[in-house]
């Protein structure tokens, strides 16, 4: 279990799982990594870098443990720094999923894993190519010397041969942690906006977790890494909302199913942490709005769905009833195509939607639109990201636009009407929980 190397220090080991670009297997090996040392009994906490809901559901499966989100501008460093403290308190071993390629994006998982000191497992898919392999991992290796390289995971390394190819072109200092051939029993299944959702195949996942943890097994990737130290932070919860609680006794209802399931568990909490409760309801299935003072509709797939949801006119009525009152209601991407009009699907077939703002959604094949963003609400900024593959059209004026993090163009557009927030940004709370707390509390 972790010890403490000085008063105010926790140490655990931990791995940072980094590749060139994505595709290269990132996920599957984490979730791979994790269940082979929770088969161990050790408890296994995993952070995904950067804002992402999909790859969290299989992590989460794999290790048995929450996992939260680590970004730096997103969250803040200081945010950071108090979600690996914690985690180093209670786990054996912490695992990191980067983001893209190691050094894509500001802030990039190489400025992640170097703020904290954390060796990196650079994964690389390796078909096609044999010293070459080798060659790449030495220059990302020494492209920032401030990075500590644990070593090399070999993905679609085809033969022993293939891996002593590679092996030969690489330094001491960089060694082979584990190869792993093409197996279709271990590739996680995708759609349009990444992977699959865990609860839609549970069964089918578990299955290529556990045929990915027996490929590691021998293999030098299961010796625990070094212990890193994490520390605690001073600078974290100053906002006066988080100890005045202005939620308190107030219910917000929250959509979740698999029409809407774009949820981070830190948005969950935070709400409790401003003093809210917070129920679950289905748009699918449930014909009763529960009984709230606030409503969430979230981001997912509603346009898997959107035939089921045109369907459930009793909630449609009461949801339209809800936004008559004048109450909060957050909608976020798929949430706020579902406040549209009509929404057409993937198949070209239209269905009407909620019809609390005029306009129409509509997906547009491989086109989309990703980034990181600031929402300039009227009650604060709050940051976030965008990532959709659909577009909105004969939409009202916005009362503002998204700001981007690093270009001038609009962002994303943000309507309002009554106690109504639509946009196509997924929010991080915790980035401005004063604000958040407004955002909830306002009332037309």
């Amino acid at each position: 279990m972790p010890s403490s190397s000085s008063p105010n220090a926790v140490q655990c080991p931990a791995l940072f799982i980094a590749a060139p670009h994505s595709g290269c297997g990132k996920t599957t090996i984490t979730a791979a990594i994790a269940r082979a040392y929770r088969q161990q009994g050790k408890i296994v906490r995993v952070f995904k870098t950067g804002p992402d809901y999909l790859d969290p559901q299989i992590l989460r499966l794999a290790s048995g443990e929450p996992v939260e989100q680590l970004d730096m501008w997103m969250a803040g460093e200081a945010y950071c720094q108090q979600m690996l403290f914690h985690a180093a308190q209670e786990a054996d071993l912490i695992l990191i999923e980067g983001v893209m390629g190691l050094f894509d994006g500001t802030p990039s998982s190489a400025d992640l894993a170097e703020r904290f000191a954390i060796p990196l497992a650079l994964v690389m898919d390796v078909k096609g190519m044999a010293q070459t392999a080798g060659a790449m991992a030495v220059g990302l290796a020494n492209y920032r010397p401030a990075l500590q390289f644990a070593g090399l995971i070999a993905n679609g390394c085809a033969s022993e041969r293939h891996r002593e190819l590679i092996e030969e072109a690489l330094p001491d200092n960089i060694p082979i942690l584990a190869t792993l051939a093409q197996d279709e029993q271990i590739t996680l299944p995708e759609r349009h906006l990444g992977l699959v959702q865990a609860e839609e195949m549970t069964t089918e996942l578990e299955s290529r977790i556990n045929a990915g943890a027996d490929l590691l097994k021998a293999q030098p990737i299961l010796e625990l890494p070094e212990a890193v130290n994490f520390y605690p932070t001073e600078s974290l919860n100053t906002s006066a909302a988080l100890s005045e609680k202005p939620l308190r006794g107030k219910t917000i209802a929250v959509a979740k199913d698999a029409a809407f399931s774009f949820i981070y568990d830190s948005n969950l909490r935070l709400l409790q942490q401003l003093g809210a409760d917070y129920r679950f309801f289905s748009p699918l299935k449930d014909s009763e709005l529960p009984e709230a003072d606030a409503l969430w509709l979230p981001g997912g797939y509603p346009e898997l769905h959107a035939e089921t949801l045109s369907g459930n006119t009793r909630l449609i009525a009461q949801i339209r009833h809800f936004h008559q009152s004048g109450k909060p209601i957050l909608a976020e991407c798929g949430g706020f195509l579902y406040c549209l009009d009509t929404l057409t699907e993937l198949e070209e077939n239209t269905y009407p939607m909620l019809g609390l703002i005029a306009g129409d959604g509509a997906m547009r094949g491989k086109r989309g639109c990703q980034g990181m963003q600031t929402a300039p609400l009227p009650e604060g900024d709050i940051r976030g990201h965008a990532h959709h593959k659909s577009l909105s059209e004969n939409t009202p004026e916005p009362i503002t636009h998204g700001r981007r993090q690093r270009h001038p163009a609009p962002g994303e557009p943000i309507y309002r009407d009554r106690g109504l927030t639509a946009t196509y940004l997924h929010l991080f709370f915790g980035s401005n929980p004063d604000a958040v707390a407004a955002l909830f509390s306002q009332h037309t």
